[in-house]
Order: structure tokens, then C-alpha cells, then sequence
């Protein structure tokens, strides 16, 4: 498969994960390719298992919309951009908590070259990719949730009220000025709260497209985070925001 194959995959399940279903005459235009070249991708894609076809078009499997397959195709360049910068902020011999989500996922293909590292992960999928000389891993035990690849649950819990002296990066699936960091599981949720009160310091990884789309179960309040990396320069309103709360902002230097 060429990459640009691969980019335009990428770029369909971005489409059907945002939009939660895409038509294949909105796709050939957005993408810029023919409508036979967009249906054979989305015949390829459905025969994976990632989407589901209708009329005309593609839609979300609903009933595998929050497992890590799913999420990890939205906002894959985004999600990528923000990993790279928060890698640029860790040192050799540092000890971190990355959370199970997948824009924390993306780090781990920049962690593999550091030395005497030490991660601490609830994620299967993430512990086998950091497999690298220089880095240790302790992961989690619990209740392991195959559909996310990872472990939840009161053993996990008493493990990690063990552990001090880390630097949680933590994911989100929405947030909000007023509620914090959100997740739509309460299990995830109840296990990243203790790993941010637990920490030295935060940081938060969001994408643009979380800002102002809080879920149900609260992480944490924005007062236990240092920093925010994100993919673009917020709005002037969350800059404000974050200024007040004297979180540092990261984003890509657009000159």
C-alpha cells in the first residue's frame, strides 16, 4: 500500500469518525479523488471491520464508536502533531504515566529512543509498542477490556496509590472550562483521577476538536494541570482561560 493509499484511508476514517457518516460524493470532493476510487476504499475499509456501509456512503460502527481501533482514527494527524510535542518535553531517565488513550498512544514511536525511562501504562497495546531498550515499563493490572486494549479496577488502583514522583501525560475526550477534563467511561475516569492527584504534574493532550465537548465522567479540574498541547492556537477565549490559570500552551509554530 503506497502512502498516499494510506493518507486517504486515514483521511476517510477521520471524515466517518467526526462526522459519524460520510457520503461518497462529500468524500470524493473533500479528498479530491473520483467517486469509484473513494467506494473501493470504503469497500476495503468495511472489509476490515472500521466502518459500516450504507446508501451512498459510510458510517460509524456504533457499537465499537469509543473502542481503541475507533478512536485511534480521528484526528490521526492532529493527535500525531500533539504526541511529537509532548516528547520534546521529556528527558532521559525520567518516570512518566501515560494514560490508555490514543493521542498518548502516539508517543510511544518518539519514547523508544530514550534512555532509562520509566512508563507507567494501563494500555496493553501501548506497553508492546514501547518495547525498546531504554525504556521500563510497569503496567497496570485489573479487569482487561478487549475492545481497549487495556486494564481498569481496584487492582490497578491499589498499584498506583503506591506510586509518586511521575509526570502523568493524560488524554481526554472532551473538556470544558467549568468541569475540567471529561471521559465517557467512568471506569478510565476513576483510575486518571487518582494518576493526576497522584503526580508531580500534568499535562493534557487535546485535540481542537475536544474544547467545549465535556462528557459525563469527570478526570480532574484544570488546577492540577501545568501544561496543554494541542494542534492549533486555541480560541482567544481559551487562551484567556488558560492564562488565568497559569497553564502553559503548546502548539506548532506556524512560521
Amino acid at each position: 500500500m503506497t502512502s498516499t493509499i494510506q493518507q486517504r484511508r486515514e483521511a476517510t476514517m477521520n471524515h466517518v469518525y467526526q462526522l459519524g457518516h460520510v457520503s461518497v460524493r462529500q468524500l470524493a470532493e473533500d479528498l479530491g479523488v473520483s467517486e469509484a476510487t473513494v467506494r473501493r476504499d470504503l469497500h476495503g475499509l468495511a472489509a476490515e471491520g472500521l466502518l459500516e456501509l450504507t446508501h451512498g456512503g459510510a458510517s460509524v460502527i456504533k457499537s465499537s464508536d469509543y473502542s481503541f481501533i475507533s478512536k485511534s482514527r480521528r484526528n490521526i494527524e492532529a493527535k500525531r502533531t500533539i504526541a511529537k510535542l509532548a516528547c520534546e518535553l521529556i528527558s532521559d531517565g525520567e518516570q512518566l504515566f501515560l494514560d490508555s488513550g490514543t493521542t498518548c498512544f502516539e508517543m510511544t514511536s518518539f519514547l523508544r529512543s530514550k534512555r532509562s525511562l520509566s512508563v507507567i501504562v494501563n494500555s496493553v497495546r501501548t506497553a508492546q509498542e514501547l518495547q525498546a531498550p531504554g525504556v521500563s515499563v510497569l503496567l497496570l493490572g485489573g479487569q482487561y477490556r478487549p475492545e481497549r486494549m487495556d486494564a481498569v479496577g481496584p487492582i490497578g488502583f491499589e498499584v498506583l496509590e503506591r506510586l509518586r514522583g511521575y509526570r502523568a501525560f493524560l488524554g481526554t475526550d472532551g473538556v470544558s472550562m467549568d468541569f475540567g477534563l471529561t471521559s465517557v467511561d467512568i471506569d478510565s475516569a476513576h483510575l486518571f483521577t487518582l494518576a493526576a492527584r497522584n503526580a508531580r504534574e500534568c499535562v493534557l493532550l487535546a485535540d481542537s476538536s475536544k474544547f467545549d465537548q465535556p462528557s459525563l465522567y469527570k478526570i480532574t479540574d484544570f488546577n492540577c494541570i501545568s501544561t496543554v498541547i494541542t494542534e492549533k492556537q486555541p480560541s482567544p477565549e481559551w487562551e484567556d482561560f488558560f492564562g488565568t490559570q497559569n497553564i502553559t500552551v503548546l502548539y506548532p509554530n506556524e512560521n
